[in-house]
């Protein structure tokens, strides 16, 4: 019973559209993570289907804009608010968007470096 575990980098442009595809194959969201890169974000969102388990690798710019999955995926909710309140990730149009109110932290997004 093993499966596939794969890692697929993705651009921008690609990100939305492979997001739908997998919600029209019956895969489901598995987490969402999200890591820095000098000026960067690297953040991996995970999907599963039976045993196999993709995820897509989005790289942006520390300024971009992400688009939210949550139209797509709503469960996605408490784990962008999470990337975007503690990394300071731009993620636009969450629906249930907190508002960098989901932790009671001391600084804001304390994940990110200060530069």
């Amino acid at each position: 019973m093993n499966g596939v575990n794969d890692i697929i980098p993705v651009t921008m442009e690609q990100f939305l559209p492979a997001v739908i595809q997998f919600k029209m194959d019956g895969w489901r969201l598995v987490q969402i993570c999200a890591s820095r890169l000098p000026g960067q974000y690297e953040l991996s969102y995970s999907f599963s289907n039976a045993y196999d388990l993709w995820t897509l690798r989005l790289t942006v710019e520390e300024e971009t804009s992400v688009s939210s999955i949550t139209q797509i995926y709503p469960c996605a909710f408490l784990q962008e608010n999470e990337v975007s309140e503690l990394f300071g990730v731009k993620i636009e149009n969450i629906q249930q968007d907190y508002k960098h109110k989901l932790y009671r932290i001391d600084r804001d997004a304390p994940f990110k470096e200060k530069g």
